[in-house]
């Protein structure tokens, strides 16, 4: 199986390479201390020199300051011996796991909380309304879901918090459509192409507003903070349109059915004219609707639920109850595919294997005489893919290190708003529901986030290819 294979394969060549670094690469001789019991942000030990030594330069530094930095170095003085340090850029396996516990723990009560407003929103006949909505397009592209189903509901409530940044309704209305699926799905540990499809369209992570990205900008000191907004928003569109081509081509779907073609053009001038909108805002304005807008639609859709319920007259708190219940279940579920997942990534970074990569792309770049000014942007799309968190913090470090409005720093954070966070999202939905095989959904995936970072790079040189 896919999942298998490939998480075997992140910790044998993380294991690997960290230990060639050990055994024949200077400096590393902690290297498999910070992959087990590390933390990110500790001092590791690279260096232990003579004074005498010394690069003078250096040496010099530390006779009027106690610690002294040269690129990605500390270098500090103790008694006749200089100690470089640099810092771990990720947790260890032991802090891994602790992280992972945490992630689900800090999801049982919005887990909860969304899982009894959606058993309120059944009762009440919600679901099904928006199903027969959405039917006659979803049951063309998911044509092994009856065109009734709430399943067609759950996933477009999930496309809907998406969209608007809602990571926190999105999760669990992304859940409770799996599990959806999954009553469908003949054989429960294979998974579905309506689940492959549905997964793949969500991790494509269409948003309309990237509310993290702008407010993270804003704190680096962005002349406009707002200005990768239009980039974002294409970049993350043309993804989510590749993941649709890509696995309908898989699951032989024709794209060209008139309801498709309609609803597809429908939305995308739908989006346009909401660009466009917000493109004729101020900065402030823009700042004030891009937070106001998102959570005032969530206040909206649990209003709806609840005046729907009250006039369909059904007990609102115990269907709230009885599905809430559930949302403690789904978070302790997915504890051991989260760890499993993380600590492979984790093993990744702590060896060093991210840095090779990143490394020999740029090198090959240099040789190829092509711009290079992409390729410092490029660690947030490597990483991406395997940690949400991670690449956010790629993203600040460029614009930290290159600043917020250079070519660079710009690029991290449109390829930070590109696409979400693949394998996170496996472990998750996937766990949830106890599927195993996977088939061809990582691919599919990762190809969608391709087509994502090459969209976010030539729209970088588009925007602000004047830009150093």
């Amino acid at each position: 199986m896919a999942l298998s294979k490939i998480w075997s394969a992140f910790i044998i060549i993380a294991i690997a390479v960290s230990g060639i670094k050990f055994f024949f690469a200077e400096g590393n001789r902690q290297i498999f201390t910070s992959m087990v019991i590390g933390k990110s942000g500790d001092s590791v030990k690279v260096k232990d020199i003579d004074v005498t030594g010394a690069d003078p330069v250096i040496r010099k530094a530390l006779d009027s300051v106690s610690r002294f930095q040269e690129g990605n170095l500390t270098f500090k003085k103790e008694g006749s011996r200089i100690i470089a340090m640099k810092p771990q850029k990720a947790d260890g396996i032991i802090e891994t796991c602790k992280n992972a516990v945490n992630i689900c723990i800090g999801l049982i009560g919005i887990m909860t909380l969304f899982m009894g407003l959606m058993s309120v929103a059944e009762k009440a006949g919600g679901v099904r309304f928006l199903s027969r909505i959405i039917g006659p397009f979803f049951s063309k592209l998911f044509p092994g879901v009856p065109g009734d189903h709430p399943a067609h509901g759950h996933m477009m409530m999930n496309f809907s918090a998406n969209l608007l940044g809602l990571d926190n309704a999105a999760t669990p209305f992304g859940i409770k459509a799996m599990e959806s699926l999954q009553e469908l799905n003949p054989d429960k540990e294979r998974a579905s192409n309506a689940q492959i499809m549905f997964l793949c369209l969500h991790a494509s992570g269409l948003t309309l507003i990237p509310v993290s990205i702008i407010a993270l900008r804003a704190g680096a000191g962005a002349k406009s903070a707002t200005d990768i907004f239009i980039p974002c928003m294409i970049a993350t569109f043309a993804a989510t349109v590749a993941a649709m081509l890509i696995v309908s081509i898989r699951q032989k779907i024709n794209l060209l059915q008139p309801v498709i073609i309609a609803w597809i053009a429908g939305l995308s001038a739908l989006i346009a004219g909401f660009v466009w909108y917000l493109t004729s805002l101020n900065k402030s304005d823009l700042e004030f609707f891009s937070g106001a807008f998102g959570n005032g639609f969530l206040l909206f859709i649990i209003l709806a639920i609840i005046v729907g319920a009250v006039y369909k007259k059904i007990d609102i708190f115990s269907s709230f109850i009885d599905g809430a219940k559930g949302g403690f279940d789904i978070a302790v579920r997915i504890i051991p595919y989260l760890v499993g997942m993380l600590v492979a990534i984790s093993m990744l970074r702590t060896s060093g294997t991210f840095d090779y990569i990143i490394d020999g792309i740029k090198n090959l770049v240099t040789a190829s005489g092509m711009d290079t000014r992409f390729v410092n942007g490029l660690p947030t799309a490597l990483v991406k893919p395997f940690s949400g968190s991670a690449a956010r913090g790629m993203m600040v470090d460029a614009m930290n290190a290159y600043g917020p409005d250079s070519f660079a720093g710009r690029l991290s954070c449109i390829l930070q708003g590109s696409s979400d966070t693949t394998f996170y999202v496996i472990a998750v939905y996937f766990g949830a529901v106890g599927v195993k095989n996977i088939r061809y959904s990582i691919g599919s995936m990762l190809l969608a986030d391709l087509v994502g970072i090459i969209t976010s790079i030539v729209l970088c040189y588009l925007f602000f290819g004047g830009v150093a």
